[in-house]
């Protein structure tokens, strides 16, 4: 069976000032899904499933589904703020759902075969969608999930500083833990650094961070629904929490229940927050396309 593809398309942008999720980066309009898309076809991935907020359904069929009938299989799976799924009567107030890890578990009834789960509007690059795809066909298991580790240096701005979830990675390859580090960026001479309370602290090039791109089985599904039933009780007065894939792999690792394989990649990742980053992004995919990574129409 083959693999699926997540994407978590179920966010507000309120950062951005509208849905990017389907707004035109390439040169014939074409979004940043539609390249991750693309790469995991190529990868052999044989379904896609867009996590959305059900009111994003029509715009979302309407742009994609003419253009992958025939090359991939689709489907919808809509993240809600209802919680009587997961026995949980209280009604709480929110103006956001609950977070990645949810959006995930939103999955839950619709996915049965192993699969992963990026944010789309993150670039990742095809060696990372064959090498997951890789893990997928001939490793994983219900204590075996793994994790797209990209050099640090592959996924920093000449912008500012970024915020990036550090991997602490063993002897074995297994992610131990993510450190989130809120102030990082590039030195004078090239070099990385972060900054805390305690100052500045250099960090290797080739740091693996974690660009939210997960390889799970459907086990997941009920390891990490019993957390949300924790988190949702621990967290009901505060409507900004989140239940973020990060944690569930945290706790996961923390109790044995899984490990999270790192696997590297040297792809240049970049991504879409602000406005301000929509240029820099379709510079980013015409050079791509000018050096024939990709076709100038991706779908013809």
């Amino acid at each position: 069976m083959k693999p699926t593809l997540l994407i978590l398309a179920a966010g507000m942008a309120s950062r951005y000032g509208s849905m990017k999720q389907v707004d035109g980066f390439g040169p014939n309009g074409e979004t940043i899904i539609d390249y991750s898309i693309y790469d995991a076809i190529k990868a052999g991935f044989g379904k896609v499933s867009f996590i959305i907020r059900e009111e994003f359904a029509e715009p979302f069929k309407a742009i994609f589904e003419p253009k992958l009938a025939g090359r991939i299989e689709t489907d919808y799976v809509f993240q809600t703020f209802d919680l009587e799924p997961f026995g949980i009567t209280e009604k709480i107030e929110r103006a956001k759902p609950w977070g990645t890890a949810h959006a995930v578990l939103a999955a839950r009834n619709q996915v049965n075969e192993p699969f992963c789960v990026i944010n789309a509007d993150d670039y990742y690059g095809y060696d990372a969608f064959e090498k997951m795809a890789a893990f997928l066909n001939t490793e994983v298991a219900d204590d075996k999930y793994a994790i797209i580790g990209y050099q640090i240096d592959k996924t920093l701005s000449d912008h500012g500083t970024v915020s990036r979830g550090v991997c602490a990675v063993d002897d074995n390859g297994n992610m131990t833990e993510v450190n989130e580090r809120t102030e990082v960026y590039f030195k004078e001479d090239g070099t990385v650094a972060y900054k805390d309370a305690t100052g500045e602290h250099a960090l290797a090039n080739d740091t693996r961070v974690s660009m939210n791109f997960w390889g799970f089985t459907p086990a997941v599904f009920k390891q990490s629904e019993d957390l949300f039933k924790k988190f949702v009780e621990a967290n009901k007065n505060n409507p900004k929490s989140e239940f973020f894939i990060p944690l569930v792999a945290d706790e996961l690792i923390k109790n044995g229940t899984a490990s999270f394989k790192v696997i590297p990649t040297a792809t240049k990742w970049f991504g879409v927050t602000y406005k301000e980053d929509k240029p820099i992004v379709q510079n980013s995919i015409s050079e791509l396309v000018t050096n024939g990574t990709y076709p100038t129409n991706l779908w013809d």
